[in-house]
């Protein structure tokens, strides 16, 4: 989900704070701005004198004595006497003190040394946070800069090991192929250096817009849409002639369709171009490159668009091989196969995108999907895709060698009528997964061959939530996801599919990645998403809670439980003071 700037922080404790302009009009109510609680409080001050502190700048030329901002009420004079004073690292939100130029060190050792020895490295799982889908902006520039440096302290203090952004290739390589805007993406990355957090890049070649949880629009590259009204076969095609501009289609992969290059040679140069301008953080502060391979970044097709309202939860989606580079492959292997009549589009009987397996005559317990011509087109429809990925994960290898950043790739978790026998779901998304074959473990195969991390969703779901008449079972896609990956010898992490910020969510989150049962521990968790939902009081206390159980691993859900849970409540005491200097960085832009 999107953040607008007057969202990014949730209610804060105190009582609100009026401009100052109002003030100056002689505190006339009707003129008064009165700050909203989810934007801004000022803490009751009442008896408690201010802190004065000193900050070395960044240059060594002397210091700045100032008054720091008043105690935080929610931070109990007890643990004043154990916790360092947050006003120091606050100190860089304020007016007179630019985050950019503050001194790290100061920073670093009061958030904790920036990340060594995190949860990856012992019992637990490390905690990352996905940022804003418009963290920046177009043209470049980063949205919310102190706000955006509050959260991330809070973050870091709360003890996330980093966090996930988007670099979308619809804002890098807007105007012009070959040119490459990162100023943005600089100043996010630098400010995570400083204060210590590791940063999972996302390769985003998709469009932002038309998925679950998107409430922005990030098209692709103005020069690629142009390429796509003169073909509007270079976009994913349904039977019925609707086009999806969200992601090129896979079936011109290696044409030369886009300015002369060719779909993979333009992902290929923007991975180029991002390691060769990020080089002296790859592998310390950027740990990971995941590669979009779809859309909504997943290893997948465009099968249930929620753009114009083509399809809802839970329908079977619809195949995309209708634009003329698939239905040229398609005839080709029909051909190859003595079946030149299978060549001319996928099956007629699928019904559509919000159809139930049950409504067609494809889909159905005993339908087309598992006889001699639905196990030909749905081979050749999935080997499409992971074709695609063994071509993409062939670059972003190449590329990011020796680079010390890990390469992970996301496959979405299609939970939805996984009870029945067909998974019509997958099998439109090109995951020929059904009751009788394992879809997952040649995409995991797949990965395996170049050292990836399967990255899956729907971490969080419980059989139980789900509506029972659609045949929901993420407990056991999780399990038969995690079964292939360890096969497959590939390092499994996970996302959860939904924004969750309830207990039931976080325990089935931890049960899962922490190797419940004897299983593997996931490599990584990365949390949907920082949000102002996140930073509401009650939010912020379960999710510290949460990161502190992750990085005890199984023993934050058994006898230390409790002392997992007090060091939490100690956690939320001292990032208060954070949460409301993120909203005086709001106030002051």
């Amino acid at each position: 989900m999107a953040l607008h700037l007057s969202h990014q922080i949730g209610t804060l404790c105190g009582t609100p704070v009026v401009s100052e302009t109002a003030a100056a009009a002689g505190g006339d109510q009707s003129s008064a701005a009165a700050v909203s609680t989810a934007a801004m409080r000022k803490p009751q001050t009442t008896g408690v004198p201010n802190l004065r502190c000193r900050i070395q700048r960044a240059s060594g030329q002397g210091e700045l004595d100032s008054v720091s901002p008043p105690m935080s009420p929610c931070r109990s004079p007890a643990l004043a006497a154990t916790r360092p004073d947050l006003s120091v690292a606050c100190q860089a939100l304020v007016a007179d003190v630019d985050p950019a130029t503050a001194d790290e060190k100061v920073v670093r050792e009061y958030l904790g040394g920036g990340g060594e020895g995190g949860a990856g490295k012992g019992k637990g799982v490390p905690v990352y946070v996905m940022l804003p889908l418009d963290t920046v902006r177009p043209g470049g520039g980063l949205n919310r800069r102190k706000a955006m440096n509050a959260s991330l302290m809070a973050l870091k203090s709360a003890g996330v090991e980093g966090v996930m952004v988007d670099v979308w290739w619809g804002l890098v390589e807007r105007e012009r192929p070959g040119e490459y805007e990162w100023g943005g993406y600089d100043d996010l990355m630098e400010m995570a250096r400083r204060i210590g957090l590791k940063v999972q890049a996302v390769m985003s070649f998709h469009q932002c817009g038309g998925n679950v949880g998107d409430s922005c629009t990030i098209p692709l590259p103005q020069w690629v849409l142009e390429e796509m009204d003169k073909d509007p076969d270079l976009a994913y095609t349904d039977q019925w002639g609707r086009r999806n501009y969200e992601y090129v289609s896979l079936g011109c992969d290696m044409l030369p369709v886009l300015k002369g290059r060719t779909p993979i040679q333009c992902y290929a140069d923007f991975m180029r171009a991002f390691r060769d301008h990020f080089r002296h953080l790859l592998g310390s502060t950027i740990v990971e490159i995941q590669v979009g391979m779809g859309p909504a970044g997943e290893l997948r097709y465009p099968s249930y668009p929620e753009l114009h309202g083509t399809w809802k939860f839970p329908g079977i989606g619809a195949f995309q091989c209708y634009d003329k580079y698939m239905l040229s492959s398609l005839k080709a292997a029909a051909l190859e196969a003595g079946k030149p009549e299978w060549g001319h589009g996928g099956p007629t009987d699928a019904g559509g995108y919000n159809n139930w397996p049950e409504d067609t005559t494809f889909f159905r317990h005993d339908g087309g999907w598992n006889g001699p011509y639905g196990e030909f087109f749905l081979s050749w429809y999935s080997q499409m895709l992971l074709e695609h990925g063994e071509r993409l994960l062939s670059s972003a290898t190449s590329v990011f060698d020796s680079t010390g950043v890990k390469i992970s790739v996301k496959v979405a978790g299609i939970h939805w009528h996984y009870g029945t026998r067909s998974h019509a779901p997958e099998l439109t998304a090109g995951y020929y997964n059904t009751r009788f074959r394992d879809g997952y473990l040649p995409i995991a195969r797949m990965l395996g061959r170049h050292g990836a991390v399967f990255n899956f969703t729907c971490v969080e779901m419980r059989d139980g939530e789900q509506p029972g008449e659609a045949c929901c079972r993420p407990e056991g896609l999780v399990k038969q996801v995690a079964a292939a990956a360890k096969e497959a010898g590939v390092a499994l992490a996970g996302e959860n599919a939904l924004p969750r910020y309830d207990e039931m969510a976080h325990e089935q989150i931890v049960n899962t990645a922490t190797a419940e049962g004897g299983e593997e521990k996931m490599a990584a968790f990365t949390y949907l998403r920082m949000g102002p939902e996140l930073f509401q009081p009650e939010n912020w206390r379960r999710f510290v809670a949460f990161v502190k159980k992750m990085a005890e691993g199984r023993e934050g859900v058994g006898p230390c439980r409790e002392l997992v849970e007090r060091e939490a409540e100690r956690s939320v005491h001292a990032t208060c003071p954070l949460v409301q200097e993120a909203a005086v960085a709001l106030m002051s832009g």
